[in-house]
């Protein structure tokens, strides 16, 4: 198996320091949140952004701020940032950051009820953050709550506006899509080898991100079955049931402990670099 890629969603556009008092909100906090999940074992730091009062923002000049700090505290780091943005974020809000050149972003790949709210995705606006990415340099990794956007994705791909290898992120918890029964990952996980297979390329690498409680034992069930892991404020605020995790790196480490007791490596960010971009 290739080490297990750990990411950490640091932060969010929905956590607030009410629910979880540690959140990382300022740029020197994101900075230091992600030394600490690297030296736990994370090689990829999930980005969104908050103004100082919290709110979520997509101003560039905000992600410049927190990208900066990232890079001169947590050297190495491979940052993926957000174009999902908040629920009910402008679409030309949400490509803005885009223009920073990020390593990776985000995709998502439809439109969705996201708890109480809807999470809009019009399909021309895909094709354009996806085009927007290719212009940039950016790789995309393919936000996938249901299978349906599973086959969108693979349309794209057939009509070029995706290309390979495609970088799947399995997002399961979430009211509205999929829930994060065991079932579901590995349904979908056969239904992502067989649209490969029917595509002609290679089965691409996937991770999984579990909301709330889902997040643990969906980790424990990518690292068997050869997929990567995301963790973090942003999917859950608990270590354990009623008990808030005091950081993302007690979440992190909690992972690389458990694939590392599985006979399973983690993933240096050089490691990362080479699975995700051949380099």
């Amino acid at each position: 198996m290739k080490p297990l890629i750990i990411t950490c969603a640091i932060t969010g556009a929905e956590t607030t320091r009410e629910r979880q008092p540690a959140l990382p909100i300022t740029p020197s906090e994101q900075a230091r949140a992600s030394r600490e999940c690297l030296e736990a074992g994370a090689s990829v730091i999930h980005l969104h952004v908050r103004e100082d009062d919290g709110r979520p923002s997509q101003r560039p000049e905000r992600f410049s701020e927190a990208i900066t700090a990232i890079r001169r505290e947590a050297p190495g780091a491979i940052i993926q940032i957000s174009t999902g943005g908040a629920v009910g974020e402008s679409i030309e809000n949400r490509a803005l950051p885009l223009s920073l050149k990020p390593e990776m972003a985000s995709l998502n790949l439809g439109t969705m009820n996201f708890g109480e709210d809807i999470f809009y995705n019009h399909p021309k606006d895909i094709v354009g953050l996806a085009g927007k990415m290719r212009e940039q340099g950016v790789v995309p990794e393919l936000e996938i709550y249901e299978v349906g956007m599973l086959e969108s994705a693979f349309r794209l791909f057939k009509q070029g506006v995706l290309q390979a290898p495609l970088h799947v992120q399995f997002v399961l918890g979430v009211p509205g899509g999929m829930s994060g029964e065991p079932g579901n990952l590995v349904f979908l996980v056969q239904r992502l080898s067989a649209l490969s297979s029917q595509a002609g390329i290679a089965m691409p690498d996937w991770g999984v991100a579990g909301i709330g409680r889902y997040q643990l034992p969906l980790a424990v069930q990518s690292i068997l079955m050869g997929g990567h892991v995301r963790v973090g404020f942003e999917d859950n605020i608990y270590f354990s049931k009623g008990v808030p995790a005091s950081s993302n790196a007690q979440l992190v480490g909690r992972v690389a402990e458990i694939a590392r007791g599985m006979g399973r490596e983690v993933a240096t960010p050089a490691q990362a670099r080479t699975v995700l971009f051949g380099s």
